[in-house]
């Protein structure tokens, strides 16, 4: 099937096209004619477009979240270096001439110097061959000004970057409203613009909201937009970057680290000044994410049993487990105010989504009319 170049005025069929006016297309309607293909056109693609294997791919938009002081930043400085000089990402290629990497600090400050320090004097190899280059300033992606300025500035600089790093999305909405569907399109749009104008991946780092389980902070138009996303998160001093999300490569990817202290000099007072690095380490288990009501429900339950939990002797309770009963539990749900609700029945209601979810996710059990933690 092909398609000619005229377009019918009316839509009456081919059986009055002789007697109706007709038109060239042109413009937007003829590049969209250009790329209609049939089906037995269309080949698989099976030449590489990763930027860093089971992670980024070329060209895409990906999103890095977790919560404040988790580590987001030093993970994407490893990534950023490690790509910038085309060297393997802990066990994970990256291609020879990826190409440089661009980091947009725009939440400023003297912390991301010192990182970049630490990592010099951890690896002083890779950070003098990483074609990675800092900026350190406002940058509003919002408004499409500042987008059309990075992307001339870039081009100033005679080369193409492989990836451009965001930190952090909130410091980069000017007027918008991240909570907004529309307002983070027009955001996406304009990171649209400088990853297609310059032909190189955008990450952007991004907070979680309040309800972890949620994902990342704000409209869910975002996780709908990018794709890849990678949640950071920590359990005790082990933090874990997975994978949540991937339009075009398997999901699960896992990368645990470790933040080393490096001491990178000493301040006026002789005071030593550190900062610090990635280190890879073996992935631990991770805690089950908790609702807000989830979590209060589960500290009154650890203050139940602190001042009320016994050992209770028989085959279906643990012999290392202090237990509670459920009633005193509810008893201090009411006193946490687990239900914004006034009426008994909506606390009950609350109390027993609570009760059903923590025991849903391995947290608690239940047996008659008493309950115990089931971690330490």
């Amino acid at each position: 099937m092909t398609f000619d170049d005229t377009i019918s005025t009316d839509g009456h069929g081919a059986g009055q096209a002789a007697a109706n006016a007709v038109r060239p297309l042109s413009g937007r309607a003829r590049a969209i004619s250009d790329e209609l293909q049939h089906v037995l056109g269309v080949e698989a693609v099976t030449s590489s477009q990763y930027l860093l294997k089971g992670w980024l791919s070329t060209t895409a938009l990906s999103v890095v979240y977790g919560e404040s002081n988790v580590g987001k930043s030093f993970f994407a400085i490893d990534v950023g270096l490690h790509i910038g000089a085309g060297a393997e990402w802990h066990g994970h290629r990256v291609p020879a001439n990826a190409g440089p990497v661009i980091y947009v600090a725009a939440e400023g400050g003297f912390g991301i110097a010192n990182r970049i320090e630490a990592a010099r004097r951890s690896n002083p190899d890779l950070v003098g061959q990483s074609e990675f280059y800092l900026f350190r300033g406002a940058l509003d992606l919002f408004a499409p000004h500042d987008a059309r300025a990075l992307v001339s500035a870039t081009r100033t600089l005679v080369f193409q970057p492989s990836l451009i790093i965001v930190d952090t999305m909130a410091r980069v909405m000017g007027a918008g409203d991240e909570n907004g569907a529309r307002d983070i399109g027009i955001l996406v749009a304009n990171l649209d613009f400088i990853r297609r104008s310059l032909g190189c991946h955008v990450m952007l780092i991004h907070h979680s909201g309040k309800d972890t389980s949620k994902g990342a902070r704000g409209s869910s138009a975002l996780r709908a937009a990018v794709d890849t996303e990678i949640e950071i998160t920590r359990v005790d001093d082990v933090i874990q970057a997975e994978t949540q999300k991937q339009r075009d490569m398997e999901c699960g990817a896992v990368f645990a680290y470790r933040l080393q202290r490096v001491e990178i000099g000493t301040d006026s007072d002789g005071d030593p000044i550190t900062s610090a690095v990635v280190q890879a380490t073996e992935p631990v288990e991770k805690k089950p994410k908790l609702t807000g009501q989830q979590g209060i429900g589960l500290q009154a339950l650890d203050d139940a049993l602190a001042e009320h939990g016994a050992r209770i002797v028989g085959d279906n309770y643990p012999p290392n487990r202090n237990c509670v009963s459920l009633q005193k539990w509810r008893e201090y749900c009411d006193r946490h105010a687990l239900s914004s609700g006034e009426s008994d029945s909506a606390r009950r209601k609350a109390f027993f989504s609570v009760k059903n979810a923590l025991h849903e996710k391995g947290i608690i059990r239940v047996f008659d009319d008493n309950v115990w933690r089931c971690e330490a």
